[in-house]
């Protein structure tokens, strides 16, 4: 190995150096206390459980992303976490059982096997909230709103909300009565968004004519809110699970319209993106120069089930070191620089860091100045006294 190869990280790994770590701490923050200010409380999840529980329920589909250990103590298999919603959701179902609905938050790393385009990289600063036990539009309404919300409190600007259903998907194909492997072929023509390969698979395996022109309609049923209208029409056959979903969908377009008008909205039903993990609602959030969403979330209901205490839930969650590069800056250039000795100086530096201001104190024979430790001001001694002054006096 040589020298270089030793400063070489695994793909999809990064380190955080100055200013982006101190950026993140402080979006962290704001987030943490927005959630709280919401009534959300946080948890910790474990880095680390046993794999059994780590891949039940709302994990099983993470088990090709998970990196796997044996316990030395148990010489059982664990798992490193790849995901936090899963375990939120054990704490909720088996650690916590909070009687009524429940509002949860966290932050906190996990470690990906492999990373694809729409997850980033391997090894993100997880960040999101849950809102488990209430089954209503308005837990829904709520994700969506706080979802918003934590966006514009790091700094993105020019929302654009992408809003689908996985249950008017599901409910065709159990129309249909396709089998296990019928399903899967449709689900990925509807997922390549080819209306040539999707209508070839439909016409192979639908032998309803009313359910296939509706599943059909999906690959089309994608725009703005208007969508919803074009969707009634289209689906008027459909079971009435469909159209409940369709109601479910226009109630959150419209409250996402009332209280974030600055927010493009978008319609797709023909997006499956966590088909096997969702229930209902699903969402994405975008920003223009970002190729992948920036949060991501919707209902899950039942989790929990596999704990022995199905729940309904819904949620979302972003990476924090993605959320960090919105409306980049400049770190402040506000520190205090302290000179490396005098009569004094240490006191007078104890006192400003208790007040809250960040002081550079000089070492002796250093070569680097104020500027290069972001200092506007600096230490001197005046009047008697240790003061603060700018730089050019």
């Amino acid at each position: 190995m040589t020298i270089a190869d030793r400063w070489l990280l695994p793909d999809g790994m990064d380190e955080v150096l100055p200013p982006q770590a101190s950026r993140m701490e402080e979006l962290r923050r704001a987030l943490l206390d927005l959630y709280h200010r919401w009534g959300y409380d946080q948890v910790m999840p474990p880095p680390v459980e046993f794999l059994d529980s780590l891949l039940t329920g709302t994990g099983s589909d993470l088990d090709l992303q998970t990196f796997k250990l044996t316990d030395q103590a148990t010489g059982r298999l664990m798992g490193v976490s790849a995901d936090v919603t899963p375990q939120v959701a054990r704490m909720d179902a088996h650690s916590m059982r909070y009687q009524g609905p429940s509002r949860l938050c966290y932050c906190t790393n996990v470690l990906r096997a492999k990373a694809d385009q729409n997850q980033g990289g391997r090894s993100p600063v997880q960040v999101g909230v849950e809102l488990f036990g209430h089954a209503g539009p308005e837990a829904d309404l709520e994700i969506l709103r706080l979802s918003l919300a934590s966006l514009q409190a790091a700094g993105a600007d020019e929302l654009h909300l992408a809003l689908g259903h996985v249950g008017i998907y599901r409910s065709l194909v159990e129309a249909a009565a396709l089998d296990a492997d019928q399903e899967r072929a449709l689900y990925e023509a509807l997922a390549l968004k080819s209306p040539g390969a999707l209508a070839s698979e439909v016409a192979a395996s639908v032998r309803d004519p009313g359910v296939a022109g509706m599943i059909e309609s999906l690959g089309t049923l994608h725009g703005g809110p208007e969508v919803l209208d074009a969707a009634r029409d289209a689906l008027a056959g459909a079971p009435a699970a469909v159209g409940e979903a369709l109601a479910r969908l226009r109630a959150l377009a419209a409250g996402v319209a009332v209280e974030h008008p600055e927010v493009a909205l978008y319609v797709d039903l023909g997006e499956l993106r966590g088909y096997r993990y969702h229930t209902g609602m699903m969402f994405a959030a975008f920003v223009p120069g970002y190729g992948q969403a920036l949060a991501k979330g919707g209902r899950y209901d039942d989790t929990g089930r596999a704990f022995g205490r199905a729940r309904p839930a819904t949620g979302f969650s972003m990476d924090l070191k993605l959320l960090a590069t919105l409306g980049q800056h400049e770190p402040p250039c506000d520190g205090i620089w302290a000179p490396a000795e005098g009569e004094g100086v240490a006191e007078a530096i104890a006192d400003l860091r208790r007040d809250g201001e960040r002081v550079v104190q000089a070492l002796p024979g250093q070569s680097t100045g104020p500027g290069d430790h972001r200092c506007s001001r600096q230490l001197v001694w005046r009047d008697e006294q240790w003061q603060v002054a700018d730089l050019e006096e």
